[in-house]
């Protein structure tokens, strides 16, 4: 049957809650429970999809309020699905899209697009290039063991890069622990993420300790970020831009024309709808600057996909998905055929609309 004749038969709405062990930095701040939404839909060809829809928001370990990612509360993306659902039911798949260009939710839109994506067979089937698409780069931060540090530098075969967190501890112990890391694996290089967390005198003293050509980009160096380029001009050293993406007064063209931008890091649960994404990594592109996918944090059905978009939008980049490890339960489960399921011990049912829910139909 033609996609063209697909119509939308059933919509399923669940909400899932998971417990992370150890703790997620989210900037500088921590999280130790992760929420999101799972959407499931049916066609009238009896193909089913899903998507994850997790705005990174909430609260952290100290109960304080989440800043500099998601502006958006899953409450607020909850009440808006609610809404819109009935809408799906007996429509063309380009609803989907004609509603993720609309809606103001970034979370939202990146996720409606994505099944429109998966649903019209938009996306890679497979990934083609699995030493770069399947390749973990490494999360590392201070504090963590020698062993752990071993442990996951271990899954480095085709890749050299690292990403550690700095700006989180002191500047001396985070100095003492890259150098740790580079003794350990001396062939690495560094992806810096400071999270805005230096000024632009501690940026500047922090990475002048450091070997300047094991260092790809420091991310979002700076706490005032138009003092990023100024340590490009006295280090020779890129920076990349992450949470600035997410900011209302972003302008790309701008930030393109400064020099020293090395990367992009895109958090698509972020920034919104696919065609958004990849009107941004064509400009970047053009302009010489990478762009790397990263997580938001998301679940293994989240990460799963992020893989495919990956593939799809930057197939030259390994993407930034080292976080699923600290998910305490997964939301897809292997079954012995060729599609998981979903796992309804996580899942929180919250509507269903459309036809009778068939719990035998393969993924829902």
């Amino acid at each position: 049957m033609s996609s063209d004749n697909l119509t939308i038969i059933s919509c399923t709405l669940y909400q899932y809650q998971i417990e992370l062990n150890p703790s997620l930095p989210v900037g500088i701040q921590r999280i130790d429970i992760r929420k999101g939404l799972v959407l499931a839909t049916q066609l009238n060809n009896q193909q089913t999809a899903w998507v994850e829809i997790a705005p990174l928001s909430g609260f952290d370990i100290d109960s304080q309020s989440i800043t500099g990612f998601s502006q958006e509360s899953l409450d607020e993306v909850t009440s808006q699905l609610l809404q819109v659902l009935p809408n799906f039911i007996d429509q063309p798949l380009v609803i989907l899209a004609n509603i993720a260009e609309q809606i103001s939710l970034p979370s939202l839109a990146f996720s409606l697009s994505l099944l429109h994506a998966k649903l019209t067979d938009k996306l890679p089937v497979r990934i083609e290039n699995p030493q770069t698409q399947l390749a973990v780069v490494p999360l590392l931060y201070d504090g963590m063991s020698a062993h752990v540090i071993t442990q996951k530098l271990q899954t480095l075969t085709s890749i050299n890069s690292v990403k550690i967190k700095v700006a989180q501890t002191s500047m001396a112990s985070e100095i003492q622990f890259i150098y740790q890391v580079l003794a350990i694996a001396p062939h690495v290089t560094l992806r810096l993420d400071a999270n805005r967390g230096f000024s632009l005198e501690q940026a500047i003293d922090f990475l002048a300790c450091l070997p300047k050509h094991k260092i790809e980009y420091i991310e979002e160096p700076c706490i005032n970020p138009s003092d990023n380029a100024q340590i490009y001009r006295q280090l020779g050293i890129k920076y990349a831009l992450d949470e600035s993406l997410n900011s209302s007064q972003f302008d790309l063209d701008l930030a393109l024309q400064q020099p020293g931008l090395g990367a992009l890091i895109i958090k698509p649960m972020l920034l919104g709808s696919l065609e958004k994404l990849q009107n941004m990594i064509s400009q970047a592109h053009l302009a010489g600057v990478r762009c790397i996918l990263s997580s938001s944090l998301e679940s293994d059905l989240g990460i799963s996909d992020l893989r495919i978009v990956s593939q799809a939008l930057t197939p030259d980049e390994s993407p930034g998905l080292d976080t699923l490890s600290a998910f305490s339960k997964p939301v897809l489960l292997a079954t012995s055929g060729f599609s998981p399921r979903l796992n309804h011990q996580v899942l929180q049912l919250l509507t269903h609309i459309g036809q009778p829910q068939d719990s035998d139909e393969a993924g829902i």
